[in-house]
């Protein structure tokens, strides 16, 4: 008799909040890390593997079509794909705007696509956005609606998307995170034809490496102003975004796709008061 294939949770960018949801879904599945990285990535692997979980990788460039969708293949050879969680990407410190725009939002556009086609019925899938993508929101219905409901391989031929009238990488940031969430909603019709759920998390300043290259450039002393204003007085932890997720991929969020779930704090609800602007 041959042994029974285990469940699948792909986690696609196992950086500080990929590991912490990991952890929380991973026990008795197979991790398959997908990093860009790919000695970084089997560092995090071993890591992993020493604290007793199952892990496999596979070096993903999440810009390149062809590799996601290799990634989502090899994940189907493996077993039943239970859980994708996508949390890799760029910020505005790390990278131009096209390069933010090809990861940020063609990347997750690619990894909807790709691992709709494979889910597991009654599979659930994360996609970490963040609160930038409330920060600019709502633009105008046929932005949003063409941000959500374009064909992958049109989305940057739109014309809003042109490099040139996006400006700067902030912008292409709140953007890119803008149509996540959207494209998100879009592909849970896809997924819940095949029983499965896809959501959004909007994090607000989590503690990463990332976040700590946007806290030590050129709006460090504005992130310094949105933590004495903001709510919650604070920053986050990346296990506090894995207790977020494990509900929203676990059974209790079985109603719950197609949705955004906006963890900053109070950050945004600032700015819709007026408490915090853009430039304080």
């Amino acid at each position: 008799m041959s042994a029974q294939r285990k469940d699948i949770v792909v986690v696609i960018g196992p950086g500080s909040i990929g590991r912490a949801i990991a952890r929380r879904v991973g026990s008795g599945r197979t991790l398959l890390l997908a990093g860009h990285d790919e000695q970084q990535t089997k560092e995090i692997a071993e890591q992993l593997t020493g604290d007793g979980f199952e892990t496999a990788v596979q070096a993903t460039d999440i810009s390149d079509r062809d590799a996601v969708d290799k990634l989502a293949a090899t994940a189907a050879r493996m077993g039943a794909v239970t859980h994708v969680i996508h949390a890799a990407g760029v910020s505005p410190t790390q990278a131009g705007v096209e390069r933010i725009l090809h990861v940020d939002l063609l990347g997750t556009a690619y990894i909807l696509d790709a691992f709709g086609q494979v889910l597991a019925p009654g599979g659930a899938g994360i996609v970490v956005a963040s609160m930038a993508g409330h920060r600019e929101s709502p633009y105008d219905r046929d932005i949003e609606q063409a941000l959500a409901t374009t064909p992958t391989d049109q989305l940057l031929t739109l014309p809003f998307l042109a490099p040139e009238r996006i400006g700067t990488t902030v912008h292409a940031y709140a953007l890119s995170k803008r149509a996540n969430s959207l494209r998100v909603q879009s592909a849970a019709a896809a997924w819940g034809k095949r029983g499965g759920r896809a959501n959004t998390i909007s994090p607000g300043v989590i503690i990463t490496p990332l976040a700590l290259d946007e806290l030590s450039g050129p709006r460090g002393q504005w992130f310094a102003h949105v933590r004495e204003v903001c709510a919650a007085k604070r920053f986050a932890t990346p296990d506090e975004v894995g207790d977020v997720a494990a509900f929203l991929l676990g059974p209790q969020a079985g109603f719950i796709t197609g949705a955004d779930l906006l963890m900053d704090g109070g950050v945004t609800a600032a700015l819709r008061t007026g408490e915090l602007t853009m430039s304080s």
